[in-house]
């Protein structure tokens, strides 16, 4: 198989490449596991874990959103009918336990400050995306988010644009976007008037604690956490911020590299718009020993969703990329 570098050197000069970042990207800095699944994992619900749990259960998500307005839903129908109280109070409860257990499962697995990531290793992962035109994540997480806003670091200067103006609100008007979060992200939000993102504040607010704010207030992070692509597209049509992200992928062109994705079928909304874009190559990482059964089924998705007469793709070992070196 080849390394990263092998790859690199069969572009051809001027061959502009992007990047699709997924879980593996973030696993390389730490052995926690980030995904939405494993966040319901990390979620205690204390002694209405059976009843909180199996609305998720039962409706087929991951999305403590969906499931927070389906609670808010039920005790508007529940008042209007005038039921019974106890009932309206238990479901009320339920909506501060569910706050309260998003907000631990996202402190158990996620680090709390970006000073748990070393100087070398953000210097390390900058210069690995510098190379890149423009970079899609399906990551929830702050690892990139933290490394492409580090300031006084090489490489110098590294400029993105995740198309969010001042004072931090997202507008498809103005945007000239290189960054995006296709599935949203942890510092990502809709107030009710628009898209914005949480950033540092002057008094040293850490974007965690901003969540907590916001979560105290009904608002939740912007998750696509749907369990299969159909929901998921469902979802990301419905939001401009990500439907202008997934948009973009249809407007790719040259070299794609795919970093740490599985090429599992509920993301194939985001491989049949690859597909259906001017990419020409496409490089898929593989994590380890490729002669697994589940490297072998990355490799055999991978090709199934994305070649074609006009789209070649192949494989690099994801441990040769140098990202948090």
């Amino acid at each position: 198989m080849l390394s990263y570098q092998d790859a690199l050197n069969q572009l051809e000069d001027g061959e502009k490449r992007s990047i699709l970042i997924a879980n593996g990207f973030s696993q390389a800095w730490d052995a926690k596991i980030f995904n939405y699944a494993n966040l319901l994992d990390a979620a205690s619900f204390d002694k209405r874990d059976l009843e909180i749990r199996g609305l998720f259960t039962a409706s087929h998500t991951y999305d403590f959103e969906a499931i927070m307005r389906q609670l808010v839903s039920a005790q508007i129908v529940l008042e209007t009918y005038g039921a019974d109280t106890k009932l309206i109070d238990t479901i009320k409860a339920d909506q501060e336990i569910l706050k309260d257990a998003l907000l631990d499962a996202i402190t158990k697995t996620h680090p709390g400050l970006p000073s748990e990531v070393t100087d070398d290793q953000y210097v390390s992962v900058r210069t690995f995306l510098s190379g890149f035109k423009n970079v899609f994540s399906l990551n929830y997480d702050l690892l990139f988010y933290w490394a492409r806003n580090k300031s006084n670091l090489d490489p110098d200067p590294y400029k993105t644009d995740d198309g969010f103006r001042w004072p931090n609100t997202w507008s498809v008007t103005e945007t000239k976007q290189n960054v995006f979060f296709l599935h949203g992200g942890l510092h990502i939000y809709d107030n009710g008037l628009g898209i914005r993102k949480h950033a540092c504040t002057e008094y040293g607010e850490t974007i965690i604690e901003q969540v907590r704010d916001n979560l105290n207030q009904g608002r939740f992070p912007l998750f696509v956490s749907e369990p299969n692509d159909s929901k998921k597209k469902e979802k990301i049509e419905h939001n401009p911020y990500l439907y202008h992200s997934f948009r973009a992928l249809k407007q790719l062109d040259h070299v794609l590299f795919i970093h740490g994705h599985s090429m599992d079928e509920n993301d194939k909304h985001i491989f049949d718009q690859i597909a259906s874009s001017g990419v020409r190559k496409i490089y898929v990482s593989i994590f380890g020993n490729e002669n697994t059964d589940e490297n072998k089924r990355t490799k055999a998705n991978a090709r199934a969703y994305l070649e074609s007469l006009t789209v070649s793709v192949d494989f690099y070992q994801a441990e040769t990329a140098p990202i948090w070196a």
